[in-house]
């Protein structure tokens, strides 16, 4: 069975930092790109960062660059984003998602939730001002 596992988020003030894990089971986690995502209550599904299979691709929203990476350990099943520099409109809960298609069609204009393999469950990111 094919299960994603986010963590990492929690409650930080403007500024702060969190690291975010997706840790894969039941694949072999070096054969799948793996998508970051984010919804806020009452707003799309939007892509936040992708990371190819091969780690020679990493992309991301243009809201978010410079202050979030994305990064895998293959060895250890996970995929990390670290975000720093957090502000009260980055409140919202993360999603991990295998992407098929290798980030190749990053960034997605709109998500649709049945275009990606596998899926988390989420993790909430609150950022107080």
């Amino acid at each position: 069975q094919v299960q994603l596992v986010e963590s990492g988020g929690g409650l930080v003030q403007a500024g702060g930092s969190l690291r975010l894990s997706c840790e894969a089971s039941g694949i072999t986690l070096d054969y799948y790109a793996i998508g970051w995502f984010r919804q806020a209550p009452g707003k799309e599904r939007e892509g936040v960062s992708c990371i190819s299979s091969s780690i020679r691709s990493t992309y991301y929203l243009d809201s978010v660059k410079g202050r979030f990476t994305v990064s895998r350990d293959n060895a250890r099943y996970t995929v990390y984003l670290q975000m720093n520099s957090l502000k009260p409109e980055d409140t919202a809960v993360y999603y991990c998602a295998s992407d098929p298609r290798d980030c190749r069609l990053w960034p997605p204009r709109r998500v649709k939730s049945y275009e990606y393999d596998y899926w988390g469950q989420g993790t909430q990111v609150t950022v107080s001002s």
